[in-house]
């Protein structure tokens, strides 16, 4: 399929950006790497009448770390972050899961913040943005905010964000003496997962964060639970996440697989953390 009719608009500035979206409001759409909305635009899931390209504002395409975080541009792409030489010291989470995310080709043009933008519940990026408490920096013309990942991702493909705000960039905390597990159960490497768990361990306890399950990633917290008692608590979570049937998995095949996979994650994390 071909896209509905649509304008397009280069913007050398985010500035320029945001005059476009306070201008046309929801008509407007931003266009970042591309890799999952212009197949919604192919398959007429989206009719926009205008985008706005903002991959060549060079203010966007950094990555810094700012009072103990690392702050991504809405233009750095995945790969530049997978690149970075810091990635597995200051964010071990995000290097654990970025390489399930797409492959190679997809990561050399799709962006962290367009994934999170898109806030597939199956997508490695938002939900590692949910388990690590980072978030979402906003945009317009009139003022900027800043919103808990957790509170910007609303439902499926649905968040916080106004039509004439766009993504400035994302926040990932730093965090010390932590441990991290993330697997993902998909049909091929590089789908979007039917599963996928991401364990961070402390001092203080477990949290494990779920994709792929409900609309939109979920956290759970529990004291330094094991045995029978952590079997419990997972157990509880697969319920809890009203598990979705599609073509892909059964409802009870995902449930089965917050189980294992999330107990697997959590064992991960944990001998990282020894």
């Amino acid at each position: 399929m071909k896209p509905a009719a649509f304008d397009y608009v280069r913007a050398s500035s985010a500035e320029e950006a945001l005059e476009v979206l306070a201008k046309e409001g929801a008509d407007a759409r931003i266009l970042a790497g591309g890799q999952s909305f212009m197949a919604m635009l192919n398959m007429r899931l989206a009719r926009p009448k205008l985008l706005v390209d903002i991959m060549r504002i060079g203010s966007l395409d950094r990555i810094e770390e700012i009072e103990g975080e690392i702050v991504v541009g809405a233009a750095v792409r995945q790969a530049k972050l997978l690149g970075w030489d810091k990635l597995k010291a200051k964010l071990p989470l995000v290097a654990l899961a970025l390489p399930w995310t797409g492959h190679v080709q997809t990561r050399s043009r799709g962006t962290i913040c367009g994934s999170i933008a898109h806030a597939d519940p199956s997508a490695e990026m938002p939900l590692s943005l949910v388990a690590l408490s980072g978030s979402v920096h906003l945009r317009s013309l009139k003022k900027r905010r800043r919103v808990r990942a957790a509170d910007y991702i609303t439902g499926m493909m649905n968040t916080a964000r106004a039509d004439e705000e766009m993504i400035e960039a994302v926040s990932f905390p730093v965090v010390a003496e932590h441990g991290y597990g993330f697997r993902e159960i998909a049909r091929r490497h590089g789908d979007f997962a039917i599963v996928a768990c991401a364990a961070i361990v402390s001092s203080k306890g477990i949290r494990l964060a779920v994709g792929g399950v409900a609309d939109r990633p979920e956290v759970r917290d529990w004291p330094g639970l094991s045995g029978s008692a952590l079997d419990d608590a997972l157990n509880r979570f697969a319920y809890e996440l009203d598990a979705r049937q599609d073509v892909h998995a059964t409802a009870r095949y995902r449930r089965e697989l917050v189980r294992r996979v999330g107990r697997a994650v959590i064992e991960e994390a944990v001998q990282c953390h020894s």
